[in-house]
């Protein structure tokens, strides 16, 4: 997984009013969890997390600050203004090598869809999936190859499965799928099967069924 690397400042007050000034300075308030020692408060210009924010990708984090320390983390939280959207604090959780961490992980999909071109609407309940691994084992995003889905295919988690990490999801989760629409198309294979139903029904029910009038017929005699 690719990492974003983030400058900051430490911070010695964390009082609301320095926050506010720092806020106005174009800074964002920050915070690591997860540590050996204490959470560590810092600041970084809110230019600095266009890269993290502002993307469908997962990445983890690089911070260094001005003291000399660095540190891996993760993003775990963000909070925004509620009318000028502008970031307004950050959580950030330390993670080491060694240790398993669980992430949302965008889901990718390549190929054509054969349902799709026949009209189908590819359906995905979830954009993200959460994922469970070491650092170095994350992957950047989960691909699904969706161009064997015919219309009514459907993929679920227990087709994910990866030895480098674990996904948070039961097996029978439907990841994506192609549903019929109005405007579809049967798909050929599927004509020839159904054709192939209706010729063996017809056999079953053997010739012509006896009209009301042979019946009346046959009481006559």
């Amino acid at each position: 997984m690719k990492s974003i690397t983030i400058d900051g400042s430490q911070r010695e007050s964390v009082g609301k009013k320095s926050t506010k000034a720092l806020r106005n300075a174009g800074q964002v308030p920050c915070v690591l969890y997860g540590g050996e020692a204490k959470p560590v408060h810092f600041t970084s210009p809110e230019l600095a997390f266009s890269k993290l924010v502002y993307t469908p990708n997962a990445h983890t984090v690089v911070i260094n600050l001005d003291n000399g320390d660095s540190f891996n983390a993760v993003m775990q939280d963000i909070q925004f203004h509620p009318v000028t959207d502008r970031i307004m604090h950050v959580d950030f959780y330390e993670i080491y090598e060694n240790k398993t961490i669980t992430m949302e992980i965008p889901v990718k999909t390549i190929g054509s869809s054969k349902g799709v071109m026949n009209g189908g609407n590819l359906r995905m309940p979830y954009r993200k999936l959460r994922v469970k691994a070491i650092p170095s084992k994350l992957p950047d995003f989960i691909e699904i190859d969706i161009t064997p889905l015919k219309i009514g295919d459907k993929v679920y988690i227990s087709e994910l499965k990866n030895e480098d990490y674990n996904l948070i999801h039961p097996d029978n989760t439907v990841v994506c799928q192609v549903r019929r629409s109005r405007l579809a198309i049967v798909d050929t294979d599927d004509e020839d099967e159904e054709e192939g139903v209706e010729g063996e029904e017809g056999t079953e029910a053997g010739d012509v069924p006896a009209t009301e009038t042979d019946d009346v017929a046959a009481v006559k005699e």
